[in-house]
């Protein structure tokens, strides 16, 4: 367990000393609440800024966690992970090190910008929610620290990775709900929307950090905190045990193509070269 510490330790560290980094994951943000928050002041949406911020806030969870498939290409490129797998340390541990590390990461940059939003719009009228949505954060910050590192064991080229990750961080994020509602999507944007897992995330966190757990379903489904399939509801359970499955998933997987990578057959020349699958 000193090597699963470690590796979170390094990655909290990585993470403070990055000052700039720090400042512009809380800058850039609330560009996105001013903005569509203006666009949706309307009857649509009670609280535009506090549903906004919601979106925000599990969108920079969800970011940041993928970011660990960054960090350990570049650990990949260094020569820092085949050092450490030469240890007598388990690959799983490094694995389980890595995971925790990134959802830490993201819980944290998810904090910080919830603590900027009580003073802006946020407001918590229960003592418990706080508890809910650091649960929440914690939670979703691990499921898709599974696909990050899931994406690292097969994308082994930096810039590579880069262009995969922006493919995939720019439509899974639009297209979830965390800054248009679903509700506003043609109907085949909404179609695909179905078969994001942020768009449960975001549906989970939201009905949350709004403190909307009590509403009714008709309720939830006028203010767009349900999945609402055609008239088919994804009651909030459901939504869990949709992000659970998807999580338990890709942890497996990730978990998994970690420890039956060959990393000793990577070198800095293959990682300048095209990108490597496996």
């Amino acid at each position: 367990m000193s090597t699963v510490v470690a590796l979170w330790k390094r990655g909290l560290k990585a993470f403070i000393r990055n000052k700039t980094g720090l400042i512009f994951s809380l800058i850039f943000p609330f560009f996105f609440v001013y903005v569509f928050g203006a666009i949706f002041k309307n009857d649509f949406i009670e609280n535009p800024i506090a549903y906004m911020l919601s979106g925000v806030i599990i969108t920079t969870v969800f970011e940041s966690a993928l970011n660990l498939a960054s960090s350990t290409v570049d650990d990949m490129v260094s020569g820092f992970m085949k050092e450490v797998l030469v240890s007598p340390a388990k690959r799983i541990y490094v694995a389980l090190g890595q995971l925790l590390s990134a959802a830490t990461v993201a819980t944290l940059q998810g904090i910080l910008i919830l603590v900027v939003g009580l003073f802006i719009g946020i407001e918590f009228h229960d003592i418990t929610t706080p508890i809910y949505v650091l649960v929440s954060m914690i939670f979703i910050g691990i499921v898709f620290s599974g696909v990050g590192l899931f994406m690292a064991t097969k994308v082994r080229n930096g810039q590579t990775f880069q262009i995969i990750k922006t493919a995939v961080t720019m439509p899974l994020t639009f297209l979830s709900g965390a800054y248009v509602p679903l509700s506003l999507l043609p109907g085949t944007l909404k179609f695909v929307a179905y078969f994001n897992p942020m768009t449960y995330a975001t549906a989970f966190f939201r009905m949350i950090i709004l403190e909307k757990t009590n509403l009714s379903t008709a309720e939830l489904i006028k203010e767009g905190l349900v999945v609402d399939i055609n008239g088919f509801i994804i009651t909030p359970f459901m939504t869990f045990v949709v992000i659970l499955i998807i999580g338990v998933a890709f942890l497996l997987l990730s978990t998994i193509s970690f420890v039956k990578t060959d990393f000793s057959k990577l070198n800095r020349s293959a990682m300048d070269g095209n990108a490597i699958w496996s």
